[in-house]
């Protein structure tokens, strides 16, 4: 890990990290998902976060609502959120996302506007 990265909050693996510093970690995440959920919700869609490993810098979110049926979900995951996530907290080394499948995908088509492209 680079030193500017170690700086700013970076995690060397085997280093433990107390109570309070994950306390931080998770609230500062928890924070900025719901400061980028709003935008989501704007087009039918959610954005949860499903499980995040402070230590290793881990953290799985998945889209939901309108998301699961839309064309640019993909690109709402990696050019939005795993971007925004890794340059606002430094000690976030991977995101993985994924879709809520659980909806029908006319149902979750209803839910949005725009970029609905149905699966055939």
């Amino acid at each position: 890990m680079d030193d500017e990265r170690d700086q700013t909050g970076g995690n060397d693996q085997g280093v433990a990290l107390d109570d309070d510093t994950r306390a931080e970690r998770l609230e500062a995440l928890q924070a900025l998902i719901d400061l980028m959920r709003p935008a989501v919700q704007a087009d039918g869609g959610d954005l949860v976060l499903v499980s995040a490993d402070v230590e290793r810098g881990i953290v799985e979110v998945e889209l939901a609502g309108a998301c699961s049926s839309c064309a640019i979900s993909t690109a709402t995951l990696q050019g939005g959120v795993e971007r925004i996530l890794r340059d606002r907290l430094p000690w976030v080394t991977e995101v993985i996302g994924g879709l809520d499948d659980s909806m029908d995908d006319l149902e979750s088509a209803a839910l949005g506007r725009g970029a609905y492209v149905p699966r055939l």
